[in-house]
């Protein structure tokens, strides 16, 4: 692609008045095009006689006459498409809107005439910058040329040569061979990216890229890491710059897991390790039901998170997973199946047991009573499940007491290694070197010294409760089973228990998520909630009427429970 602004300074001439125009883009770069100025060897051409004709357009000659001895006057401005047949796909109206020059030309019927000056070139420059970040254009240059003007005045006709970006009229998926395309599933994947490839839209390189990737993921979450991607691009009829985007893909062999291989791991075996991965497994008797066998590398993450937790429940907390490595065994005779190796790197570290365990940050429960919900204490091994059905237990606490933002996490200081910072204790200078071993003194267990960093937030408390959706019964009939009271501590445990009452009635559809139960700061209420049940019913109401000589609500018991009408 080129991009040059040209500035040609040549014979005199100028023309009146108003601007004409003529007449899509693989993307553009990142940084805007340099712009330079052409050799005033450029002067040497010779100026234009008017009327004359430009990429196709009649430049006419002036309406009148400027003065005498004027010196050089803008005099027009010109759109050209001419690499593209001098028809332009977006209308010359939107180029102009960015063009600052066109309020800057002679008008030679009105008699005047706008000299041609540094302060236009910067005009000129300044047009370049903004046709260019519109992104429309695949190429741009302005060419100045000199105009012969009656009373041998020069004018200046601003020519700024457009080559439009392609636009995409058609795009498919094409599978080589046997391959098969789930075009439902690209589609999905590229909504969830904000990737649009829509019809008419610019065709840019750096998008054609990203779709590309996304394919080649699709396939590789299918087992298919070698699947070949390529994208091709034909014009087609129908208009200028129109194309026909086309990704042909091979999606290769399907890469199957044989056997699976730790590596330096010796304090937990292999087969309790694999026992940890959920996805990328060796092919077993039950592979066709689970899928077992077949490798997923955008699953290996959750797989190789799987093991470290497993390690740190078994005092291993400094347990690492490094990348895998894949070892080609060898590939079936039809060539649709891969064979690999899958070799885990591991580095357990050592196993910890647990020196001081406090708490910091807590205020409103003691840490005497928090001791006790994680069932931890010094010498016990480090488990990490434990800390976290503690802090679950810590969450319903506090949440009972209307701190429902409550959080903690532990912050671990093994005392074999040393402070980052590698200062001493703050109070006696640097430590002291540390006393040679006898050599027949048994090493020390390594000890972690555990910090539960804890941020309570503020007391929550109910502004209003709120029910959406009710077809079936009295908002009375549920607010009764409600265990919250409006201007009452918010209860996360209350408002649980009041959600399974609501549920156990019969009425409505399973609250379940956000979606049927919400919790919203009061706007301009530093500590009150509102809460919202969303509710559907989960069946026609019965239809009943009370006695006459009743006026109360009544109820009749059905199957389902009390119809309370």
């Amino acid at each position: 692609m080129r991009f040059l602004f040209t500035l040609i300074v040549a014979a005199l001439a100028a023309n009146g008045g108003s601007a004409a125009y003529a007449g899509q883009v693989p993307a553009a770069p990142a940084t805007p095009p340099q712009t330079k100025a052409a050799p005033p060897a450029a002067a040497a051409e010779q100026p234009l006689t008017l009327p004359a004709n430009v990429c196709g357009l009649e430049v006419p000659a002036p309406a009148a006459a400027p003065p005498a001895g004027t010196p050089p006057v803008m005099y027009s401005n010109l759109l050209c498409f001419e690499k593209q047949g001098g028809v332009p796909v977006i209308e010359g109206e939107t180029y102009l809107y960015y063009i600052e020059l066109k309020n800057h030309v002679s008008v030679p019927s009105a008699n005047k005439w706008i000299p041609y000056t540094d302060e236009i070139e910067q005009v000129i420059l300044a047009d370049f910058r903004r046709l260019w970040a519109t992104n429309f254009l695949d190429d741009l240059s302005i060419e100045v040329r000199d105009v012969a003007l009656p009373n041998g005045v020069t004018g200046k006709l601003v020519i700024y040569n457009m080559e439009e970006r392609q636009r995409i009229k058609i795009v498919d998926y094409i599978a080589e061979g046997d391959s098969k395309i789930d075009q439902a599933k690209i589609d999905e994947e590229l909504k969830k990216r904000g990737i649009n490839l829509r019809l008419d839209s610019f065709i840019d390189p750096g998008l054609v890229r990203r779709v590309t990737g996304v394919v080649r993921e699709v396939y590789a979450e299918k087992g298919y890491m070698f699947a070949d991607v390529k994208p091709t691009i034909k014009e087609v009829s129908g208009g200028p710059k129109l194309v026909h985007l086309t990704f042909n893909v091979n999606e290769g062999p399907k890469v199957r897991i044989r056997e699976v291989d730790f590596v330096g791991n010796k304090a937990m075996d292999d087969g309790d390790l694999r026992k940890r991965l959920k996805e990328n497994k060796s092919k077993g008797w039950l592979s066709f039901i689970k899928g077992g066998g077949t490798y997923k590398e955008d699953k290996f993450e959750e797989d190789a998170d799987a093991v470290v937790g497993f390690y740190r429940d078994h005092g291993f907390i400094t347990a690492r997973v490094g990348q895998p490595e894949l070892k080609v065994l060898e590939d079936e005779k039809d060539g649709k199946t891969r064979w690999v190796q899958l070799r885990i790197p591991v580095t357990e570290g050592n196993k910890y047991k647990i020196g001081n365990f406090t708490f910091e940050g807590n205020t409103i429960v003691k840490s005497e009573a928090l001791q006790t919900l994680f069932k931890m204490n010094s010498g016990d091994l480090y488990e990490e499940k434990k800390i976290k059905k503690g802090l679950e237990k810590a969450r319903e606490v506090y949440g009972a007491g209307g701190y429902y933002e409550f959080t903690a996490y532990p912050d671990l200081a093994p005392r074999d290694v040393a402070p980052a910072d590698g200062a001493g204790d703050g109070a006696n200078g640097p430590p002291a070197p540390a006393a040679t071993p006898e050599p027949s003194a048994k090493k020390a267990e390594p000890v972690v010294d555990v910090t539960m960093r804890v941020q309570e937030g503020k007391q929550y408390f109910v502004n209003r409760i709120t029910f959406l959706g009710n077809t079936t019964t009295r908002d009375n009939v549920i607010r009764r089973e409600i265990r919250l009271v409006e201007s009452g501590v918010f209860n996360t445990e209350a408002l649980k228990q009041s959600v399974r009452r609501l549920n156990q009635l019969g009425y409505f559809k399973p609250l379940e998520g956000n979606e049927a139960i919400s919790v919203e700061k009061t706007p301009g209420a530093a500590v009150s909630l509102s809460f919202t049940a969303s509710i559907r019913s989960a069946r026609s109401p019965a239809r009943c009427s009370p006695p006459l000589w009743r006026s109360r609500p009544w109820e009749i018991v059905t199957l389902f429970g009390p119809l309370v009408c």
